[in-house]
């Protein structure tokens, strides 16, 4: 009598789906790193929102709590899990894949509201720097890279957090703003730091290479990076930039003239501009600020010659926030030579918030029909 031979049972969908996961983890994780930026470019809240705000105090309050306590279990013996109740167990079996996905989210959000406060290549130096961190909190190694390094990205999701959250309370930005906000991004890791110290005198050793030292880093690179102009103006941005032969203002909207062919749907108003004897050319921009926000912002243009872009006019326009399309404002010019040109909204201290550029030809007066877009 035979033994009946063993039959291959076909692995279900989810042990196809796990097994295809653990084949392509690394391929999977970038495809899932990328679509959700991009799914939080398109869907992130508001900077001034109270439930985007009050999200980023929850999130950065549970991973200061958890990494903590991490910090004070150095040196004693595991816990056995297995004696824990339920909700201990599940705390010790997924705060590391907690605090992974609540600064990897946190960290998304600040690079979304960096990368909307200003062109790419004004901020292009924090916005990768922001950016290899987001990869780094992605990967494998992550977990390994100890107690410091974790510390390091809450001490800069801390950071952030002040740097967006003070110039929406106070209605203004500044050099004097930026430093409140760093002082109070500072105070929870070192106020925990303090604590230790009082409580655990033996440990503060170890809480300033773990804790104090990480976060001195980051601050000096986030004043580093502030010096050199190279952190957005946030909460500012500018979600609208265009040139155009004439802006007027009709009630509460703008009627903007330009002669664009609707094929150069990318571009906006006229940056391939013919100007005719007697044209002015305009700028018109929307700035998004918070409410009770009021400030000011310079319009700098710039031609370009052999040297390099060259300064011409600066005009300040004072903004208001409030307005969920943005403010609205616009400058033009009289006095211009062909070529290129570059023109920029910037912030009272210097740091840009957007920039078009566009190209200026002579033309003779001619007959001519604009296009009209509204504002």
């Amino acid at each position: 009598m035979t033994q009946p031979s063993a039959v291959a049972v076909p692995p279900g969908a989810l042990q196809r789906l796990k097994l295809y996961f653990e084949q392509h983890e690394r391929e999977v994780a970038v495809v899932f790193f990328t679509g959700g930026f991009g799914f939080d470019i398109l869907t992130a809240g508001s900077i001034d929102s109270w439930l985007t705000i009050g999200q980023q105090a929850l999130y950065l309050l549970a991973v200061s709590a958890v990494l903590v306590h991490m910090f004070l279990e150095q040196g004693a013996p595991p816990p056995e899990l297995a004696r824990l109740p339920v909700p201990m167990r599940w705390y010790y079996e997924y705060r590391s894949a907690l605090i992974h996905f609540a600064l990897g989210a946190l960290m998304n959000l600040y690079a979304i509201f960096f990368f909307k406060s200003s062109s790419l290549l004004a901020s292009l130096g924090f916005l990768a720097f922001l950016l290899a961190l987001l990869v780094a909190n992605e990967s494998r190694r992550f977990k390994a890279l100890g107690l410091p390094f974790k510390f390091a990205l809450l001490a800069l999701c801390w950071l952030s957090f002040f740097a967006t959250l003070l110039p929406v309370l106070a209605g203004s930005i500044g050099l004097a703003m930026f430093l409140a906000s760093m002082l109070a991004g500072s105070l929870p890791l070192a106020g925990a730091a303090w604590r230790i110290r009082r409580s655990a005198p033996e440990r503060f050793a170890l809480a300033r290479r773990q804790i104090l030292v990480p976060l001195g880093c980051v601050l000096v690179g986030f004043l580093g990076f502030y010096l050199f102009r190279l952190i957005p103006p946030v909460p500012l941005s500018i979600p609208f930039i265009g040139v155009y032969h004439a802006v007027e203002r009709a009630q509460d909207q703008y009627r903007l003239s330009h002669e664009r062919p609707a094929w150069r749907f990318w571009q906006n108003g006229d940056q391939e501009f013919r100007a005719q004897p007697g044209d002015r050319v305009f700028v018109f921009f929307r700035v998004f600020s918070p409410t009770r926000f009021a400030d000011e912002v310079r319009i700098q243009w710039f031609h370009r010659q052999q040297g390099g872009w060259v300064p011409q006019d600066t005009i300040p326009i004072k903004i208001t926030g409030g307005r969920a399309e943005g403010f609205r404002g616009y400058g033009f010019k009289t006095n211009y030579q062909p070529g290129d040109w570059k023109v920029q909204v910037e912030t009272a201290d210097g740091r840009e918030i957007g920039r078009i550029y566009f190209t200026l030809e002579l033309a003779p007066t001619s007959p001519r029909s604009f296009e009209i877009d509204v504002q």
